[in-house]
């Protein structure tokens, strides 16, 4: 009798380990360990493949904490698993892994504004989750893969601005849920695919700068909720353009169904046109924001989307303006990057009473031109001195405008010469960050791209403005990027000195770089900005015996320096705009180092 009792407890206890051993094993518990595994294993395979991590982003991701706290990963609550990966803009650049078709719970993937290169892996296709798909403006090349056909539950396509080729897939027509289909600025080739018009959620299709051709197919027109379509600069019958550097944008629901293309695009560019005189209340004076030598900007609000704009319109009676926008439809259909102004769309047809009308339309700049800050205009109650950048700041737009330079000259397919930098031209948002603008002058070093070249610069003329344009221009020779660097020197200059470089001292020989290199180091507060003076009074006297244990004046001395390495009168000694945006880097973080007060910073 005790043995059988021995016997039976000795089977109960084996078969309650069994048991639990077997219903454990297989909770979810234990599957979300091994689905952390290999969430874990693939982030740590992307990040393998980066090649160039500038911001040491990547420097986050390792085991001293949970990758879920890794930079740019977001993970559900529930059964930590990576749902979001957004390294939007880090300046990373690598080949996308494999493995990343294995974060199977991933809903977005934003990789834009950054440099990624090589093929989409068809692994993507295991993203069965995936909502979300943000890659615009890298380097990624080859085809759409076809793998992306399983992602059925994707709404936002987003890979302008790539080096795609291939045709677009017909199977995109079938994933149901799509409401943007964003593919400008590719290589993509073939036609448009009738499927698209499956697509009834669509509200954005843009395929602008491909090599499509073909005609639009009449299925589009069932797209009731497309609100914004672009074509145009493609080989596409339908489409009828001035200029094949146009964008068209359309605002506006499409309210008939049965609609044909050639409607459509009749629609398009008369809306444009209609949409513009309303939203800048006729071109009215007092939405007028800005005039130069080839046209007028206004403000404007468009009826549909309350978005602010503003709008160029050239004046086609001044000599050079249409060849003005066709620079500059031409330099800003190959550029993108955060510190260049963004256009829109690009209008060209004629007006109510049958005249030639050209405009551009861009992203409206809050807080106006570098030129508005640094010498305000004098009205009836004196000079606006609430509007003053400090020395942060200053040093701030500074490495905005050299970053843009730097791409325009460094890392776009054909470089691009602005050829008119100043003041004017660099345009800040709310957030105060600087944006390069009016590509009308712009060159890009191509001879088979325009028919007029670079060599052929000196019959048109001095290209840029008398102060800032370089003197070897005055002298017939070529176009370069040198006098991008020459015009940026002249303009740091500007922003720390607070003059003008055709500031009436400056004459019989005297120049702004002379000014400045006389004055260094010794007299470099008086030749400082006043503001940034008072600025630097406010927290003690400037040190000027003490130069070495003065961090404000040594800044401004680097600063300096910079300028006028960058304004040399011979092209051969200037720096380049790569150096120059890490020397100016460097300040910046050397002002990050100091205890900078707050008023300072912001």
């Amino acid at each position: 009798m005790e043995l059988s009792k021995k016997h039976f407890e000795a089977c109960c206890s084996f078969f309650l380990v069994f048991f639990s051993q077997q219903v454990f094993s297989k909770t979810p518990t234990g599957l979300v360990v091994r689905g952390n595994d290999t969430d874990q294993q693939a982030l740590l395979q992307f990040k393998a493949k980066i090649t160039d991590d500038q911001l040491r982003v990547m420097e986050s991701w390792n085991s001293s904490i949970h990758f879920c706290q890794w930079h740019g990963v977001t993970c559900g609550r529930k059964h930590q698993r990576v749902t979001k990966l957004e390294l939007q803009s880090l300046k990373l650049s690598g080949s996308l892994s494999p493995h990343i078709g294995n974060m199977s719970f991933l809903r977005v993937l934003n990789l834009l504004n950054n440099s990624f290169y090589n093929q989409i892996p068809q692994s993507i296709g295991g993203l069965r989750r995936l909502e979300t798909l943000y890659l615009t403006n890298n380097s990624i090349s080859g085809e759409i893969p076809s793998n992306l056909s399983s992602c059925s539950k994707l709404t936002i396509v987003r890979m302008a601005g790539n080096r795609l080729t291939g045709e677009i897939p017909a199977f995109l027509g079938f994933l149901s849920n799509l409401k943007v289909l964003s593919f400008y600025n590719n290589s993509l080739r073939g036609s448009i695919p009738p499927s698209l018009g499956n697509l009834s959620s669509l509200e954005e299709l843009a395929l602008t700068y491909n090599a499509l051709d073909g005609i639009i197919p009449e299925t589009l027109g069932r797209l009731t909720n497309l609100s914004i379509f672009l074509a145009a600069a493609n080989a596409i019958s339908g489409v009828t353009l001035a200029f094949t550097c146009l964008l068209i944008l359309w605002i506006g629901k499409k309210k008939e169904k049965q609609a044909t293309a050639t409607s459509v695009e009749n629609s398009v560019l008369q809306l444009s046109y209609q949409s513009i005189v309303r939203a800048t209340d006729g071109f009215s004076t007092q939405n007028l924001v800005g005039s130069g030598s080839f046209g007028s900007v206004y403000k404007g609000v468009l009826e549909a989307s309350g978005a602010v704009i503003a709008v160029k319109v050239l004046n086609l009676l001044n000599r050079g303006a249409s060849r003005s926008f066709l620079a500059e439809c031409e330099a800003l259909k190959n550029i993108r990057h955060r510190n260049l102004v963004k256009v829109l769309t690009a209008i060209s047809g004629v007006d109510y009473q049958g005249n030639d009308f050209k405009a551009l339309v861009y992203e409206f700049m809050e807080n106006g031109s570098l030129e508005d800050w640094l010498h305000p205009l004098i009205g009836m109650n004196g000079p606006e001195t609430a509007r003053n950048l400090n020395f942060f700041q200053r040093v701030s737009v500074a490495i905005d405008v050299a970053h843009a330079l730097q791409y325009l000259h460094h890392h776009c397919e054909e470089p691009i010469i602005h050829c008119d930098l100043k003041p004017s031209n660099i345009l800040l948002n709310e957030e105060m960050v600087s944006h390069i603008s009016d590509f009308g002058l712009a060159k890009i070093l191509s001879t088979d791209r325009l028919n007029y070249s670079a060599n052929k610069s000196s019959s048109l003329g001095l290209r840029g403005t008398i102060g800032y344009a370089p003197p070897e221009y005055g002298m017939g020779s070529e176009l370069s990027t040198k006098g991008d660097v020459y015009s940026y020197g002249i303009l740091l200059l500007e922003m720390f000195t607070g003059k003008r470089p055709i500031d009436e001292r400056f004459r019989e020989g005297l120049s702004l770089h002379n000014f400045v290199k006389a004055a260094l180091p010794e007299r470099i507060i008086e030749i400082t900005d006043p503001n940034l003076v008072q600025e630097r009074v406010r927290r003690g006297t400037p040190n000027v015996n003490n130069f070495g244990n003065d961090w404000y004046l040594q800044c401004l001395n680097s600063l300096f320096e910079i300028g006028l390495a960058c304004s040399a009168e011979s092209p051969n000694e200037r720096i380049d705009m790569s150096d120059v945006a890490t020397k100016l880097c460097s300040v910046k973080d050397k002002l990050h180092s100091t205890r900078l007060p707050r008023e300072v910073r912001t």
